[in-house]
């Protein structure tokens, strides 16, 4: 019976330090952590890299950004410029049509007689070519 109770007695014991090794906190936190660090070292990792290409993709967003600006800001400039060439000639537009104005004038007075100066001329504008009794050619119209 002796020999039986030392059995129960160390059983017992062997059981007891096993639920003192079970229960040690220091155990269980290495376990886990040993534990985690397998699973999630490969998602940190993945993580990690995930962050590092949002970075990149960040920095081409800043970039792109940043040109379509400046090409907008190009787009004002050369309307505003186009708009300002546009109100230059609006406001010199009345002297060109004053210049034109007095262009026809001069040549509606002046034209005719250039025209009727040589023989040729005279017959395309229907007229003919006659020497007057003083010796003069001219460019007459008759009636008839």
């Amino acid at each position: 019976m002796a020999d039986k109770q030392i059995k129960v007695a160390t059983e017992a014991r062997i059981a007891a330090f096993a639920a003192r090794d079970q229960t040690n906190p220091k155990k269980y936190g290495d376990l886990l952590g040993q534990t985690l660090d397998s699973h999630l070292g490969a998602t940190a990792d993945a993580m990690t890299e995930i962050v590092r290409r949002l970075g990149v993709q960040t920095d081409k967003t800043i970039g792109a950004l940043a040109k379509s600006e400046d090409d907008r800001s190009t787009a004002y400039r050369a309307v505003f410029e186009r708009e300002q060439k546009a109100d230059r000639l609006k406001s010199r537009l009345p002297w060109f049509g004053l210049g034109a104005l007095v262009v026809a004038l001069v040549l509606t007075v002046t034209l005719p007689r250039f025209l009727d100066s040589n023989a040729s001329t005279c017959a395309v504008l229907g007229a003919s070519w006659t020497t007057t009794t003083t010796g003069f050619d001219a460019c007459v119209f008759y009636r008839r």
